[in-house]
This record gives structure tokens, sequence and C-alpha cells, in this order.
């Protein structure tokens, strides 16, 4: 699916579990956390519910949104420059909010595209269940339901370096590196969002982590595209 590049909202999400500690969590989630994990653990004998409740983040039932950052790009050739926005807050559904208020905002007609690495698998899925949980709408461009393929208005960059191959998962950071792509040393990775929030309560690094993967994204795609990348410096944050 080509789409015209100033079309796209690159996006990227991190979430963390609903609760700092096994502790804090509720009886009864700690039953249905229990049923989940029994799955992820087998044969895993020094695994326990307890141990592995930090990848509860990855699932919209027991983990929530704390970041969406999201990149437009503007103008074209090699003047062209990458936009960059983030929505963070401790109050889930304040964050969802504002962020389905720009994507309405934003998709006023039928060309507009959402782009992520592993967006129809993760980031995609994610955020419409965790609308319906926080009893909101899910926009027009996120929606899905009823829509035949080829009206569905998603790019997976992990997907399109699959050509066909379902077998194949590939990180950003690795596709990024393959592709000659820079990527910026960061001082955490994905698997310490979830300690920067609940231990440090420091949403901005979390937004300056996500940012960067939002522009590794866009350069991917770009270069999927046969397009230059964008230069540093006209990179945008707003």
């Amino acid at each position: 699916m080509l789409a015209a590049l100033n079309n796209i909202l690159f996006l990227d999400i991190e979430t963390v579990s609903q609760y700092a500690t096994w502790e804090e969590v509720p009886e009864e989630w700690k039953e249905l956390w229990g049923l989940k994990a029994a799955y992820l653990i087998r044969n895993k004998e020094e695994e326990t519910f307890e141990t592995i409740y930090n990848r509860a983040a990855i699932y919209a039932e027991f983990g929530k949104i704390v970041c969406i950052s999201c990149g437009i790009i503007h103008g074209n050739g090699e003047s062209k420059k990458l936009v960059l926005k983030s929505f963070t807050g401790h109050n889930e559904k304040e964050l969802l909010q504002q962020f389905t208020d720009m994507l309405r905002r934003w998709a006023t007609d039928n060309h507009k595209y959402l782009c992520a690495h592993n967006g129809k698998e993760f980031d995609f899925p994610y955020l419409c269940r965790r609308l319906i949980i926080n009893g909101l709408s899910i926009p027009p461009l996120l929606h899905i339901s009823g829509k035949k393929p080829w009206e569905i208005a998603h790019l997976d960059t992990m997907e399109l370096w699959k050509f066909g191959d379902y077998k194949n998962y590939t990180s950003l950071n690795l596709l990024a590196h393959t592709l000659g792509i820079p990527t910026p040393k960061d001082d955490m990775d994905g698997k310490m969002v979830g300690e920067v929030y609940w231990k440090e309560n420091n949403l901005e690094r979390i937004a300056t982590y996500c940012q960067k993967d939002v522009v590794t994204a866009a350069q991917v795609y770009l270069r999927f595209n046969g397009e230059s990348l964008i230069k540093p410096e006209l990179i945008e944050i707003k």
C-alpha cells in the first residue's frame, strides 16, 4: 500500500502494568493473571505468576498506556521535516481522549494512514482495547470492524519487511541497523519502561524514548520507499 508521506501519522505507544507491584494487585485480578500466566510460564520452573507480572504491561486487559508519541512528515525532498508530539499522563482516559481528539481533527478525509512497527499486532489493537475499557469511542481511522482489507489504512513496517514471510519477526532496532539507519543511543530500553514509570515517575524520559522509536519507524518507511532520510536538524518536537 503506497501512501503520500504527508498523509501518514507514525506512532508508538508505551505501556505499563496496572499496578506497581504484585502485592498491590487485587485478589480477583491475581486469579485472572494466574490463568494467563500459567500459559506463559509452562515448562519454566524458575518462573512464578509474581516474577513475570512485569509482562502484564503488554496485555491490554492487565496493562495501561502511559505514552503515545506521534510524528507527521511535512514537505518533501531533502528539506522535509518530521514534527513530533507526545501524549503522556497517569490518567489513561484523559491521555486517550487527547490523542483521539487530535486524530479526528487530523484525519478529516479518506487519504490518511497510521504507521507503526508491529502496529497491526500491538499498537493499533492495544489502543482500541484500552479505548473500549475506558468507555471511549474508537476513531474511524483506528476502527477496522466491517472494513475490507484494502479499506484499512494501517501500515506496519514489520509487516512490510516480512514480504509475506509470516514466520519472521524483526525488531525495529535490528531493522534500522540492517538498513543503515542511524539510531540514537538510548538510556533505556522497552523492558525498563515499567520501572521508569513506577519507580522514577518519569514520564518525560519515557516520552523521549517513545519519540525515538517514532523517528526510527518513519526513517525505515522512507527507506522502503526510496526516499531520503530526514536530517536530525529537521526533527521538531511540539
